[in-house]
């Protein structure tokens, strides 16, 4: 029989558990952690004293409560001194930001993507921007690691991007080729954007509360964070998500995966610029020129974004018979397109999806918007620390 776990390893959890809880949901009362966790007051005193003698958090009595009697002190995540890098590399834009334990930016820098440039020319200036934002951490600060997240499949044992059709990659080493660049930058975990997205806006975010959600980040393509029973499901090789090549018209167009009919030839950038005789142009800003059109009256415009709206009402309403989510969150350029195309998705989604499916489904966009890739991408970098706060220190 195995043997139950050690004291350490008890105690270990629970500082993991209760840093988790202060990171997601900030500053805490003791009293409030007692509650929530179910431990006892004894415990969780002696868990945050260890947690302020790491330096992770800090516990101050609260101003003025106006109530009798000593007050629950209260417990704050270290923010502006435990901190994570996050990058990002979208299909127009790279970013990167010093992200405190809590969720906090600190820092943050970006700068165009041009469409077409290769690896080699992206990871400079995000070890640019690195370099940049290390000039400002105050001294003794702790540094927990880095985390990427990219618009593409990533393999999850090593961080390869093993295809990235909508910014032209294809089994390239992205990881790798940053630290070549800036040297070691510690622990680097790299991650799809829609995936990560997910994964905070489940845990601060529009999905805060609900545990199956689907996050969908469109761009040039279409990719899904899924979580399911408050866990993210990424597949066996983590290449799960890859929504957009689902197959909804196999007589449709061609696809940049090889295939015909994917998803994303239907809700795409290029698909609605297409419809609005806008081919000429790119980018989120030629998107955002087709809604604001569209709201303005203009025909081809509304026709436009009542086509992309009828199709992805269909793709949300298969996944809703297939993941039966609590809410569905339309991130990147599909938040642009269900804030004008709402009533055409619902409709299709109700005719597609079965009422006990749909009955309890939330539609969304993202509470944190265009910081949410960035936020996820720091979890990554933090999720080794909250594990095991102590044990993974220096």
């Amino acid at each position: 029989m195995r043997a139950g776990p050690s004291q350490e390893e008890v105690r270990r959890h629970n500082l993991g558990t209760l840093l988790r809880y202060v990171h997601i949901h900030g500053a805490t009362s003791r009293a409030e952690l007692t509650t929530k966790l179910g431990l006892n007051r004894s415990t969780i005193g002696a868990l945050t004293a260890d947690l302020t003698a790491a330096g992770l958090v800090t516990e101050k009595a609260p101003r003025g409560t106006g109530r009798a009697g000593r007050p629950s002190l209260v417990v704050r995540p270290e923010s502006s001194t435990v901190y994570a890098y996050a990058l990002n590399i979208e299909v127009d834009r790279l970013r990167a930001a010093r992200v405190g334990l809590g969720g906090r930016i600190l820092d943050r820098r970006e700068a165009p993507r041009p469409r077409g440039m290769q690896v080699v020319d992206a990871v400079q200036p995000l070890a640019a921007f690195l370099d940049e934002m290390r000039r400002d951490v105050p001294a003794g600060a702790r540094y927990v690691g880095a985390g990427l997240a990219i618009a593409g499949m990533v393999r999850r044992a090593d961080g390869m991007v093993r295809l990235a059709p909508t910014i032209g990659w294809v089994e390239e080493p992205v990881g790798e080729a940053l630290v070549e660049e800036i040297g070691d930058v510690g622990p680097l975990i790299v991650g799809n954007i829609a995936d990560v997205s997910a994964l905070v806006e489940h845990n601060r975010g529009a999905a805060a509360g609900r545990d199956n959600v689907i996050y969908l980040y469109g761009d040039v393509g279409v990719g899904a964070g899924i979580i399911v029973g408050g866990r993210r499901i990424t597949g066996h090789g983590g290449y799960g998500g890859e929504v957009g090549h689902m197959v909804v018209n196999p007589y449709g167009r061609p696809c940049s995966c090889g295939s015909r009919g994917c998803w994303e030839t239907e809700i795409g950038e290029y698909p609605l610029l297409r419809m609005a005789g806008r081919e000429d142009r790119s980018g989120r800003e030629a998107v955002l020129g087709v809604v604001e059109a569209a709201m303005r009256g203009d025909w081809v415009a509304q026709q436009a974004v009542r086509h992309v709206g009828q199709w992805l009402g269909l793709g949300v309403g298969n996944l809703v018979n297939i993941f039966n989510p609590e809410a569905i969150i339309f991130g990147g350029t599909l938040r642009d397109i269900y804030l004008v195309a709402a009533a055409q998705i619902r409709s299709r989604l109700t005719e597609v999806a079965l009422p006990a499916c749909r009955e309890n489904i939330r539609l969304r966009t993202p509470e944190l918007g265009t910081d949410a890739g960035l936020l996820g991408a720091a979890e990554l970098a933090f999720e080794r620390l909250l594990e095991d706060p102590v044990g993974s220190a220096g």
